[in-house]
């Protein structure tokens, strides 16, 4: 007998659909997702900016935090620093030289889970034509369904970056060095 209902289980078990992530694409179009940054001025102040442009999608297992992932393509033509003739600048050869290397991207290659709603997602970014690893301090914010019939999550995430890492020579001190970024992906499920 028990070797039936061993047999019934094991059976029951490799016939039942195995959890997996939901696959979700991050909402651009409804602006309800942000990539910004900071960066100090000479020491002095804060040069705030952002990526107008810029698509991803990533895959979320709350059961299984370390099976999600995520996969962004932001467009370095679309930086915005509310100055016309500083974004020129930041275009050009000296900073994100957009006419050779015109997409920056993040692929995760682990997260890993920390308290409450908080983990590190570490992955491959890529600015300037240089690739180098990083982690992205981020955090759960919510999940749930929306009023148009979908089911949406949302994640917020920290880091920060030094010029140089990627080529970036062009510098206004080292107070300048660093840039600091902020995400704010609110993703959609497909």
């Amino acid at each position: 007998m028990k070797k039936l209902v061993l047999a019934s289980l094991f059976t029951t078990l490799l016939a039942a659909p195995a959890l997996q992530a939901a696959d979700y694409v991050i909402d651009t179009q409804g602006a309800h997702a942000f990539v910004q940054f900071k960066v100090s001025h000479l020491g002095y102040s804060w040069l705030h900016g952002r990526f107008n442009t810029f698509s991803g999608t990533f895959s979320y297992d709350d059961k299984n935090l370390a099976a999600s992932k995520i996969q962004l393509d932001i467009d370095t033509k679309s930086v915005d620093s509310n100055h016309a003739e500083r974004d020129k600048h930041l275009r050009s050869p000296d900073f994100l030289n957009v006419d050779k290397n015109g997409k920056a991207s993040f692929v995760s290659s682990k997260v890993v889970p920390k308290d409450g709603a908080n983990f590190d997602l570490v992955g491959n970014f890529t600015l300037n034509g240089v690739t180098k690893e990083i982690t992205i301090a981020a955090m759960k914010t919510g999940e749930g369904k929306d009023p148009w019939g979908g089911y949406r999550a949302g994640f917020e995430g920290k880091t920060s970056i030094n010029l140089s890492d990627y080529g970036i020579k062009n510098i206004l001190g080292p107070a300048s060095e660093t840039v600091h970024l902020d995400l704010v992906v609110e993703g959609v499920r497909k």
